[in-house]
C-alpha cells in the first residue's frame, strides 16, 4: 500500500465511524464544548479503553484545548468532541472554560487614582 493510500486508510469515513460508534455527539453529555475549552484528565489511561480515547487522557496529562487535541491527534473536532463526550461522561477529564482575560478596571477609578497621585 503506498503512502497515499495509506493516509486515505487513517482518515476514511468508515474508521471516523468506527471510532464514534456512528454518533455525532456523545449520550447523556449536557457541557457544550467548544475549540477552546481546556481539558484535564483525571486519571490515566484504562486497560481496555478505546486507543484514541487512551490518547486523549494522555496527551490532557496538562490542560489543552479541544482544538490542540484535535491537531495532536490528527481527527476531525467532531470526532473528538464525540470521545470528549464518553470520557466527561465517564469521569476521566474534567471541561473547564479557558481563562478569561483579564477585567480592566472602571474608567472613573482609574481617573480618580490618576488624580489622587497627581495631589502628592
Amino acid at each position: 500500500m503506498s503512502g497515499a493510500d495509506q493516509d486515505w486508510e487513517d482518515q476514511s469515513p468508515e474508521r471516523l465511524y468506527v471510532i464514534t460508534g456512528g454518533r455525532s455527539g456523545a449520550s447523556g453529555h449536557t457541557t457544550s464544548l467548544d475549540l477552546v475549552t481546556l481539558i484535564v484528565a483525571k486519571t490515566g489511561p484504562k486497560p481496555g479503553m478505546q486507543p484514541e480515547q487512551a490518547s486523549i487522557v494522555r496527551l490532557c496529562h496538562s490542560p489543552l484545548s479541544v482544538a490542540e487535541l484535535s491537531a495532536y491527534m490528527q481527527l476531525p473536532v467532531s470526532v473528538v468532541t464525540v470521545l470528549l463526550g464518553d470520557l466527561l461522561a465517564g469521569g476521566r477529564v474534567v471541561a473547564r472554560a479557558p481563562v478569561p482575560p483579564a477585567q480592566l478596571p472602571d474608567r472613573a477609578l482609574i481617573e480618580a487614582v490618576i488624580h489622587g497621585l497627581q495631589k502628592l
